[in-house]
């Protein structure tokens, strides 16, 4: 498998989820609440996860389902470190961060990061193994 490649990826990944958080915060926060925001970020977020694991899909030459499933969970597991150490940079208690995750609490993060860490295997169903 191309390591730096998946790493590349998720960098975009990371890159387009972070300026959509921006954004998110700065449009839709002020329009829609906090809650119905973050919410509606999760359903963007998994379209840009989709868009860019579709875009990438040849260029990271993922072959078997196996090395697109290490993919995803390389993925999955970058994501929680980022997603869990930049919360906390920015002073959100633990039951904010683990509030996303919770549907009881409308926190539906749980579900983008499902996406996150199957996109590769989905996505390399379409063109064949190698993705091509």
């Amino acid at each position: 498998m191309r390591w730096r490649r998946v790493l590349a990826v998720w960098g975009l990944i990371v890159a387009a989820e972070t300026l959509q958080g921006v954004l998110r915060q700065l449009w839709l926060v002020p329009w829609l609440g906090e809650l119905p925001a973050r919410q509606l970020g999760v359903v963007s977020g998994v379209l840009l996860i989709l868009l860019l694991t579709w875009a990438t899909r040849r260029w990271l030459r993922l072959r078997t389902p196996a090395q697109q499933l290490q993919a995803g969970a390389l993925w999955l597991l970058l994501m929680l470190l980022f997603e869990f150490g930049l919360g906390t940079l920015l002073g959100y208690p633990p039951e904010r961060l683990l509030a996303d995750y919770d549907p009881r609490a409308g926190g539906y993060l749980g579900l983008g990061m499902l996406v996150l860490l199957l996109a590769p295997w989905l996505l390399g169903r379409c063109g064949g193994r190698d993705g091509g």
